[in-house]
């Protein structure tokens, strides 16, 4: 993994184009999250791991090329399917950069579902129960949030 230099925030790290695997499965990768569109469920430095071409239910996190930037990858919500794509929201709603701006994303910019977050081990833990407590709270699924998406019907 390697971080790219002249990024807009809120993108996740992406080496190259998934390769698919053994008997056509999709891959699952590991990418970092720059940025604070999607806090409080993601944070900057956070690590994902990602499938790719998993099926996108409304409330997913996925990953996305951006539909006007192309050589851009972003994380959001995926709230609802429309006519046109995926209808994506930021979490942080005062980050923007997502469907409010640019519309409906094609079901082909759909990249990847992001199944799991985890924070990296930082050099300054050293204690046992520090490095404990990093355990515990580190690793969790990214789970669909589906008040999103009735939030946004409800409007």
């Amino acid at each position: 993994m390697y971080r790219r230099t002249g990024e807009v925030p809120e993108m996740p790290e992406l080496p190259q184009e998934p390769r698919r695997g053994l008997a056509g499965r999709v891959p699952f990768q590991v990418v970092e999250v720059t940025g604070p569109s999607m806090v409080p469920t993601l944070y900057h430095g956070d690590r994902l791991l990602v499938q790719y071409g998993a099926p996108v239910r409304p409330g997913d996190v996925v990953i996305l090329r951006h539909p006007f930037q192309q050589d851009l990858l972003v994380v959001k919500r995926a709230a609802e399917r429309r006519e046109g794509g995926w209808w994506v929201l930021a979490d942080n709603t005062f980050a923007g950069g997502d469907s409010t701006d640019y519309g409906a994303v094609p079901e082909e910019l759909v990249l990847a579902r992001v199944r799991v977050r985890y924070r990296p081990l930082t050099s300054d833990r050293r204690s046992v129960r520090a490095v404990l407590g990093w355990a515990v709270s580190a690793l969790r699924p990214v789970l669909a949030d589906r008040s999103v998406s009735r939030r946004l019907r409800a409007r």
